[in-house]
């Protein structure tokens, strides 16, 4: 089995999505002797955000690309073939104000790739990345999975529709929440682990 394990908390060893992650991958390399794990800081290895050269390489063929655009491609490229090779692949999300950190979604920009990941047909368009299994570690200081404030949670509907788009439809969430709360940051993570089954 091959693991691509994703950070994008900028909290280092404290994050608690990162906490969390990381207990995913213990219990996948339990579950699959052996097990090889890709992991990538998407905080300290940032991917570009997305600018003009980075869309036109995406559009240009293999055997046009200028020098600059064979460069502008080659995070795109690399996280495409890594993210296809992948069996199993965890995310760690903390929710940043209601939302996914910049750096995950510049990594989603990378991977979004017309003709790569997805294709547009007659009946619509068809995800291209399938038979994955995708673990989301999400964190957040309030509690958004259930209650009034589940209307703000951007984090994990649109983790997956986009990774939906794309084939990856076996997705499990996993949260660690209400760590900013009266006794969440003792508890919180020991509930979140314990509820994880590979």
């Amino acid at each position: 089995m091959k693991i691509l394990h994703l950070v994008s908390s900028s909290r280092g060893a404290q994050s608690f999505s990162h906490k969390l992650g990381n207990a995913i991958v213990e219990k996948l390399q339990a579950a699959h002797a052996g097990a090889e794990v890709i992991t990538h800081n998407l905080v300290t290895s940032q991917f570009p955000h997305m600018e003009e050269v980075h869309i036109t390489s995406f559009f240009t063929p293999a055997e046009e690309r200028s020098a600059a655009l064979l460069e502008a491609v080659k995070h795109s490229e690399a996280a495409v073939a890594e993210l296809k090779s992948a069996d199993a692949i965890v995310i760690d999300v903390p929710m940043y104000n209601f939302t996914i950190p910049s750096t995950l979604k510049a990594w989603i920009d990378h991977i979004c790739r017309a003709g790569q990941t997805f294709s547009y047909t007659a009946d619509g368009p068809v995800g291209l990345v399938t038979g994955k299994k995708v673990y989301l570690a999400i964190s957040s200081g309030g509690v958004y999975s259930d209650g009034p404030m589940k209307g703000f949670d951007f984090t994990e509907p649109y983790l997956r529709a986009v990774l939906g788009f794309l084939g990856m439809t076996d997705v499990t969430t996993y949260r660690v929440e209400g760590v900013s709360m009266p006794g969440g940051a003792e508890t919180a993570l020991p509930k979140a682990v314990a509820a994880i089954a590979i």
